[in-house]
């Protein structure tokens, strides 16, 4: 029986994400960090926000608004839990432009600056008339809001002016309410002619160059006062599956209906005109779910900004030039090598080409007879996907499985997915219900003993662009066991196939969580037996109940549990009783760590798997994952001494404490920033590599 807490045994998983993003914000913050790099850190505090706004605390509202008051297995009901979180949004978000307000001073010293419209000089300003004459003007649509003109559709995540004006000549108390919205299609952020030799770099933002001419925009009339807002509407998609006869109609219509999704949070310019806020609480029905804003809207626009600016390469983490995988460099064919054996490829510090490569050479290979692969999220200009088309169309069987409800994704999933099918692939979307999450890859190919399968099983989607910024595990084997496996998956997928007794993979929602519960089981049952136990997960979350519980049990059995969790973490390492073998950190730094990998010492005989799945309910219980072992042994320490390496960072790794709060590591050793001792290849990928049996 687990031990009664005072506090709960669980941390909220919406919590604990506040958390997560707050430890984003700490990046923002440290001096340390390059300032344009501290700047994007900052634009992804707000990209984030966004999202977890629009979805986990949109669920929370709804469940409010139906009247919902049980309490989740962390002890907080839908009302209680909200009234936390705003208070603590509500912290962080303050501590955010606290934060903008210091870099923008920073960057000021260093020769980058962001103006007002008063403060430029008289060329300065005639520059930025025209341009405002020329560019913006055109494109602008004020839309008054009277008896005749109802209040327009606000979009959600959109920059808008919210305008008081009163007619030429008239009095206060005749006023009048028009918006404007900012259009998303000019760049936002305006350059401001300086003199020609000068090094630095002006700015103004869009919105700053409508306030000052929004007279031009309703002649006639006096601005009494301009303010910006934005509306975060409730993005969550709800699909019948069950009656859609068309999956992928159903979902455009969804994604159209999103656009009207319920309002859940108004952000406002500070110090905005009371008026002009109540017809906006009024109209968008959002009652005092208002923040206010001591800066510009939406600081995601700062990690283009960052990224765009040139000239400043002095205030960016140097370049990272990942290398070609040094098993493949030397090889013509990843076929003939993967003959011989097995490959892991870390990304980013080695190039996702190594992969792109693969599925080319499969497309262009005479006896390469069929390709099937999934999808999850994928970069607009892939060359996967034409490497795809070119296969079907040169007769190739190429099944592609596209998971047309990756969320914010689904419009460019269902783009590709047509392309797809006019190329003659057999497009998949999956089984109802069940979101595709597994990344695999399986080619076919026939050979003088018969047909033999490739594979790749990854931990991350299949796009090269995050592959450079997001930090993931890929495996390369043609394995027979493995091969065998990865069809039955696809089979399962694809047609009316049961869930097999595979021989090597694991599949969720069938039974990767039986898998995890018996490999924890087993290692409880060798620390009882006073043998070796030891387990090490990396994930990106833990918030399964049950998956905690059987750590739980591990840990009162003597199991030493080391947890690498970015993101949510709802379990309590530490506690005398329940989890005193338990530690868990997280590291955030420069990449988005991804990688998920599994580590049971097994009485001293190890075994390592990489796998899609964190353990979160909705990946072991709503969609298609799966979990890989490694059999060859060079491999299994490679990724050993991954996690060691991340295990051993005590200079970006944080660790949880039993009351819910991070501390970032202490240690008595020299500074080890894991991220950047993993750029050191020869660290974990040995020269001398072992070949496959």
């Amino acid at each position: 029986m687990l031990r009664e807490l005072k506090t709960g045994k669980y941390v909220n998983r919406d919590l604990s994400w506040v958390e997560f993003n707050r430890r984003v914000l700490q990046e923002a913050q440290d001096s340390d960090t390059p300032l344009l790099e501290r700047l994007k850190f900052l634009g992804i505090v707000a990209s984030n926000l966004d999202e977890f706004m629009a979805v986990r605390v949109a669920e929370t509202r709804e469940k409010i608004k139906a009247g919902f008051t049980q309490k989740d297995f962390t002890g907080y009901t839908p009302a209680g839990l909200y009234h936390r979180l705003v208070k603590r949004i509500s912290r962080m978000v303050a501590e955010q432009y606290r934060t903008y307000r210091e870099l923008t001073r920073l960057l000021a010293k260093k020769g980058i600056d962001f103006q007002k419209y008063d403060d430029l000089n008289a060329t300065q300003q005639k520059a930025m008339d025209q341009y405002f004459h020329e560019i913006i003007f055109p494109v602008l649509t004020p839309m008054a809001v009277d008896q005749s003109r109802p209040f327009p559709l606000v979009h959600t995540k959109f920059i808008y002016l919210s305008v008081l004006l009163q007619k030429e000549g008239g009095n206060d108390e005749d006023s009048f309410f028009a918006i404007v919205q900012v259009p998303s299609n000019v760049p936002r952020v305006v350059p401001v002619p300086l003199r020609a030799n000068s090094k630095r770099k002006s700015f103004i933002l869009m919105e700053e160059l409508i306030k000052h001419h929004i007279h031009t925009l309703f002649t006639g009339y006096e601005p009494l006062a301009v303010q910006d807002f934005r509306l975060t509407r409730n993005a969550d998609l709800t699909i019948n599956e069950e009656e859609a006869e068309d999956l992928l109609e159903e979902i455009e219509k969804e994604l159209r209906r999103r656009r009207r999704g319920a309002p859940v949070r108004l952000e406002v310019q500070k110090g905005i005109h009371l008026d002009a806020l109540a017809e906006l609480q009024d109209e968008l029905q959002i009652g005092d779910h208002v923040y206010e804003m001591d800066g510009p809207l939406d600081l995601s626009f700062l990690i283009a900004f960052a990224d765009s600016l040139e000239g400043f390469s002095h205030l960016k983490y140097p370049p990272i030039q990942p290398v070609y995988p040094q098993e493949f460099a030397s090889r013509e064919s990843h076929i003939e090598l993967l003959r011989k054996r097995d490959v892991l490829v870390f990304h980013p510090y080695e190039s996702f080409e190594a992969v792109t490569d693969f599925v080319l050479e499969a497309s262009e290979d005479p006896r390469v007879m069929a390709i099937k692969m999934t999808l999850y999220r994928v970069n607009g200009d892939s060359q996967l996907l034409p490497a795809l088309a070119h296969a079907a169309e040169s007769g190739k069987q190429v099944t592609v499985v596209v998971e047309l409800r990756a969320r914010f994704d689904e419009e460019r999933n269902i783009a590709w997915a047509r392309k797809l099918e006019k190329a003659g692939c057999h497009v998949v979307y999956g089984l109802v219900g069940l979101k595709t999450h597994a990344k695999i890859i399986l080619v076919v190919r026939r050979e003088q003993e018969g047909l033999r399968r490739y594979v790749h099983v990854g931990t991350g989607n299949y796009n090269a662009s995050t592959a450079r910024v997001y930090t993931d595990v890929g495996l390369f084997t043609s394995n027979p066991v493995i091969g065998e496996d990865a069809s039955e998956l696809f089979n399962e997928i694809t047609g009316f196939s049961g869930p097999k007794d595979l021989k090597a993979l694991h599949i969720a929602p069938s039974g990767m969580k039986d898998k995890f519960f018996e490999l924890i089981r087993r290692e409880a049952e060798h620390a009882m037996n006073g043998g070796k136990a030891h387990i090490i997960a990396k994930i990106n979350s833990l918030s399964d109940q049950e998956i905690i519980d059987e750590l739980y049990q591990a840990s009162q059995a003597g199991v030493r549990i080391d947890l690498i969790v970015r993101g949510v973490c709802c379990l309590r390492p530490g506690v005398e009783g329940l989890s005193e073998n338990i530690r868990v950190i997280s590291i955030v730094d420069r990449f988005l760590e991804h990688s998920r990998l599994f580590y049971f010492n097994n009485g001293g005989n190890p075994e390592v798997y990489l796998a899609s799945a964190d353990w979160m309910t909705r990946n072991l219980k709503r969609r298609i994952e799966l979990m890989c072992p490694v059999f060859d042994t060079g491999i299994k320490e490679m990724v050993v001494s991954i996690l060691d390496l991340l295990l051993r960072d005590n200079v970006k790794a944080r660790e949880l404490l039993p009351n819910g709060n991070y501390v970032f590591v202490q240690s008595k050793e020299p500074p080890l920033r894991s991220q950047t001792e993993a750029m050191n290849i020869t660290l974990w990928k040995p020269a001398d590599l072992s070949t496959s049996t």
